[in-house]
């Protein structure tokens, strides 16, 4: 038996940083991976498609040439080439990690599944490769997987997930979707841009339906735009091969045939290897790890970080988790001001182009607090009187702030249009301070950006009713 001071499993976005970090303070630290290291982010999640999603951007844009005085060719897609690229990019990130990792004092790698085999007094016992570790910290970052639902007929078909779609060396002829959240549309549109004809399956009335309304409606403009087909309240109620690939049978009873389907339909945790049982760790009825706000779980000494705890499905979540337990473990949380997971402002991007950036509430919720007795101001523009969006011609969305009459802090924003998904960090850095939004009335903006139009959008706020 090896005795250490912590062992991480999972190498996702916090475990890796974490263990460098505590290997850096003399720690004797084990990481143990037993897929790929970076997890979901740097192998099929964030890393690939922002790859592909550029290919694909150049394919769009280079369609539109014209209308910027630019004349083109016929445009075509080299997709095994794109994907090519795609490749060398996760590979080189992937190499890098590991290198990074390797090359740290204290620290070492195994390859393989950990698991618990229960506890030796206050320590923890933990096997892979029939090795035995013993460990008085063990940090788990083994984050989620893709969801794929049990229907009939579902063996009897090829099915995707965002893994296995990313895996294809051939543009599918005509990609079915079910799920209209994030990884859906993403996916989708890039899919669409590089060639393929795209349905998407949808069970609600509208697409991307934890946004509000009007900010949806628009995300699903510009797709129909470029040629997606929507067929929403609907769900895949059966499966069944077909010569040009697969038959999805609707609840309406209408049939679509495509030539490949990839289920986005949400993430499970990635539990069951580990053993949790053997130590008496406690999961939520969907799987995923329960915690308080630093991360611990009801068994002292064994914290869950990453996507495995289920308080951010994110890459900069999990990254997030490794910085406020680092503070908290290195002893320099300064009086209690760092952020934990209860008090941090949860802020995303989904990548459409253009993408839309987001942070804290939306307007829907502003009312239903506004019912509760709360004062809330709003104020919107649209992407169209913008300057910097017009002289792009990247005219499509809004941009909408929310602040509490009160204490005059944000609560919240949406950004959908030109450079969204970096602008968004303008006020999610902002509303870390606390600070009131007339500060950021007196700012001078750079013109022409699309950031420039904060001071003179909040000079709209009003009342939500």
């Amino acid at each position: 038996m090896k005795a250490v001071d912590s062992v991480l499993i999972g190498a996702g976005q916090a475990a890796p940083s974490l263990a460098v970090s505590l290997a850096a303070n003399g720690q004797q630290v084990v990481l143990i991976e037993g897929n790929l290291y970076g997890g979901t982010c740097v192998n099929v999640g964030c890393t690939p498609t922002k790859t592909l999603r550029k290919s694909a951007r150049v394919a769009h844009l280079a369609r539109r040439a014209a209308e910027f005085g630019v004349m083109t060719g016929p445009i075509s897609v080299d997709f095994p080439a794109a994907i090519q690229r795609m490749r060398d990019k996760v590979e080189a990130s992937r190499h890098g990690l590991v290198q990074w990792l390797e090359g740290t004092e204290n620290l070492e790698l195994i390859h393989g599944w950990g698991r618990f085999e229960g506890r030796d007094g206050e320590r923890f016992l933990i096997s892979v490769n029939g090795e035995m570790l013993s460990a008085a910290h063990v940090y788990l970052n083994t984050g989620t997987r893709a969801l794929t639902p049990d229907l009939p007929g579902l063996d009897s078909v090829p099915h995707l997930d965002n893994a296995s779609l990313l895996a294809l060396n051939e543009c599918p002829e005509h990609l079915l979707i079910v799920g209209a959240s994030y990884i859906g549309l993403e996916l989708g549109q890039i899919y669409r841009r590089l060639g393929a004809r795209v349905s998407i399956i949808h069970r609600a009335g509208r697409i991307a339906e934890r946004e509000d309304d009007d900010i949806s409606a628009q995300i699903a403009e510009f797709l129909r735009a470029e040629g997606i087909e929507f067929i929403l309240n609907s769900s895949v109620t059966r499966l069944a091969p077909h010569a040009d690939g697969v038959s999805a049978e609707l609840s309406d009873g209408s049939t679509l045939i495509g030539s490949h389907i990839l289920f986005a339909t949400g993430r499970i945790p990635n539990v069951e290897r580990l053993n949790l049982a053997a130590v008496g760790v406690e999961t939520d009825k969907r799987g995923f790890i329960r915690t308080d706000a630093h991360f611990n779980t009801n068994v002292a000494g064994i914290k869950a970080l990453g996507d495995i705890n289920g308080r951010g499905a994110f890459t900069h979540t999990s990254y997030h988790d490794y910085q406020i337990a680092w503070a908290e473990l290195d002893g320099q949380q300064p009086d209690g001001q760092w952020l934990d997971a209860d008090r941090r402002v949860l802020s995303y991007a989904m990548f459409t182009d253009p993408p839309l950036g987001r942070v804290g509430i939306t307007l829907a919720q502003a009312r239903e607090r506004v019912q509760q007795g709360q004062s809330i101001l709003v104020a919107d523009i649209r992407m169209a009187d913008v300057s910097r969006a017009k002289e792009e011609s990247e005219t499509d969305g809004m941009l909408r702030l929310i602040v509490d009459a009160q204490s005059e802090r944000f609560l919240g924003a949406a950004i959908l249009g030109i450079g969204g998904d970096e602008i968004i960090a303008v006020i999610s850095n902002y509303m870390a301070t606390g600070a009131s939004y007339r500060l950021m009335m007196q700012a001078l903006p750079v013109h022409p950006t699309v950031a420039e139009f904060f001071p003179t959008v909040l000079m709209r706020l009003r009342a939500v009713g």
